[in-house]
């Protein structure tokens, strides 16, 4: 947001099918945003070409076969033109350097756009032109011809798009990557302009719509007005907790109550050890959950479950049948509603448990209706459109087929609410990671058979690994290098800073395809492996996706 004002991307799903070019990076779209290849199969029917920036290569982006159609379920489409397998944390290397090449070939950057819409140009631009070719190959392990091509066809494009997810904002230098990547849209005018712009896959719907609707440990001094106003009470100012500055707070003992709406928090965090000792010195753990997960059992003094209706089934309330409404990656709305029976005439809604939660604890004197609330959620939606930027008329805009795309200042106006009035070049100093002799990268990920942290089966048939989780792919050369046959077991030990022994012990060694120094490993079975305080700077984000470990010979074996 201090790049260009807003924090979301800048795309609408029609702008990938305007795109002449889009960077998929960090990303595995066809394991965990599979609706996405059919966006981007679409895109290159129109004549987009798509670079793909990854540590692994991934079968969604090499090709898709789409079910939908006979002739994706027959033959399928290729997606990725150029694949840039990257080494774990390079990301930032390889933009800067690409920077550098746009800024120093004549007529690549759009000088009207940076006069015009821009702030901190020159200082971006010496920083860029510093770049080095010799640090930024050893950064990435990719070569010269390579980046040369993406140059070639980001030079060719006139509009540009680039999609990133984990794999970008999970590094201690994730915040200084992501603005190099807008420093690199910025440079051609890639904002603002149909077919162009960022487009982060910031995750589930429940996820995106949260942070719209204020559910965010340090929010805007705006939003906190409008509430007041609204209903007439004073919201504490003072900054919550993040995930990793909460589980210390329960560590620590500065927090006692932990209210969990969803989720499976125990096995999606860092450090599990540390994680599970933190929660189980809580006073009360309270889950409201659709199902069972291994949180329940990992419990403080006191423990509640509160089973709710998930959004699958069918919510009826006093008033008659209700729906929530939810956002999407392009920042869309619209209606969800439940078609199937409830499994149990006892549940509750998860906005019915809230409701009545609040008057429990606030008492008959709280002035809001929240039994008005929960008979009606239109009445909720209410006095959204009162608080929320951009939610005015909610109730009949939603009712529309297709819901309605929330407004986007730098997008549809090339408008930039920043301190300086405009996008902002940034020109932090290059980082990545090291890698001591006889250690690798590991990055955590998730198989096919797998819903963020729930396991549907113990195949991840896109990479070929058959009836088991406890793998670590290994490239053949570096297993070679460590005289790790395939098949072998090994126990995976993570080194950091403080010292402390994090070890998953038991992992078969599976050769495969990785960027050389890497790893890749699936969690929550390597959250072990992650240091709490391993995080990014900034964001505070944990640093899933570099994790330094040696690889020891397990008793497994």
């Amino acid at each position: 947001s201090e790049t260009i004002g807003i924090g979301k991307g800048s795309v609408l799903l029609e702008d990938l099918y305007k795109a002449d070019l889009i960077i998929v990076a960090g990303q595995n779209p066809g394991t965990n945003h599979p609706r996405m290849l059919s966006a981007l199969e679409k895109a290159k029917d129109n004549g987009a070409r798509i670079i793909s920036v990854n540590p692994l290569p991934e079968a969604g982006l090499e090709r898709f076969k789409n079910p939908q159609t006979p002739h994706g379920m027959l033959k399928g489409a290729a997606l990725t033109d150029l694949f840039l397998q990257i080494r774990i944390g390079g990301d930032q290397a390889l933009f800067r350097l690409l920077n550098k090449l746009i800024v120093e070939t004549e007529g690549a950057v759009d000088e009207d756009f940076v006069r015009e819409h821009t702030h901190g140009y020159e200082e971006f631009a010496e920083a860029a032109r510093a770049a080095d070719w010799d640090e930024t190959l050893r950064a990435t392990g990719l070569t010269r011809e390579q980046i040369e091509e993406a140059l070639r066809m980001v030079l060719a494009s006139r509009r540009t798009i680039v999609c990133w997810a984990m794999g970008l904002t999970q590094h201690k230098h994730s915040v200084p990557t992501i603005r190099e990547v807008v420093n690199f849209l910025l440079l051609r005018g890639n904002i603002g302009r149909p077919g162009a712009g960022v487009c982060p896959v910031r995750g589930h719907s429940n996820v995106q719509g949260d942070r719209t609707m204020g559910i965010f440990e340090r929010p805007a001094p705006a939003f906190l007005d409008a509430l007041e106003k609204e209903f007439g009470f004073a919201p504490p100012r003072e900054h919550g907790y993040d995930v990793v500055r909460a589980i210390r707070a329960l560590r620590d003992g500065e927090a006692k109550v932990f209210f969990a709406m969803g989720g499976n928090f125990v096995s999606a965090s860092p450090d599990t050890d540390v994680t599970e000792a933190a929660m189980r010195r809580a006073r009360l753990t309270v889950h409201v959950s659709t199902k069972l997960n291994r949180s329940h059992v990992i419990t403080g003094a006191r423990a509640l479950i509160l089973p709710t209706l998930g959004r699958t089934e069918r919510d009826l309330q006093d008033s008659g049948e209700q729906f929530v409404t939810v956002e999407d990656s392009m920042g869309m709305v619209h209606a969800s509603r439940g078609r199937l029976e409830p499994a149990s005439r006892h549940l509750l809604s998860e906005p019915a448990i809230v409701c009545r939660l609040a008057r429990r604890v606030l008492g008959e004197n709280s002035a809001t209706p929240w039994e008005e609330f929960e008979k009606d959620y239109a009445t909720i939606r209410d006095r959204i459109a009162r608080v929320i930027p951009g939610f005015e008329d909610f109730n009949a805009r939603v009712a529309r087929p297709g819901g309605f795309t929330l407004p986007h200042a730098p997008r549809d106006e090339r408008r930039f609410p920043t301190a300086t009035g405009k996008a902002n070049f940034t020109a932090a100093p290059v980082e990545y990671p090291e890698l001591p002799e006889g250690r690798l990268l590991l990055q955590t990920l998730r198989s096919h058979d797998q819903y963020n942290t729930t396991v549907y089966g113990l195949d991840d048939r896109y990479r070929g690994i058959k009836n088991g989780r406890r793998v670590v792919l290994v490239n053949p050369e570096d297993a070679r290098a460590l005289k790790l046959a395939d098949g072998s077991y090994v126990d995976l030990v993570g080194e950091w800073k403080d010292g402390v022994e994090r070890r998953a012990p038991g992992f078969r060694v599976v050769h495969y395809p990785t960027a050389r120094g890497c790893a890749a490993a699936y969690y929550p079975e390597t959250n072990v492996l992650v240091p709490l305080d391993a995080t990014a700077d900034t964001s505070n984000t944990p640093a899933s996706k570099s994790v330094l470990v040696r690889l020891e010979q397990s008793a497994t074996d």
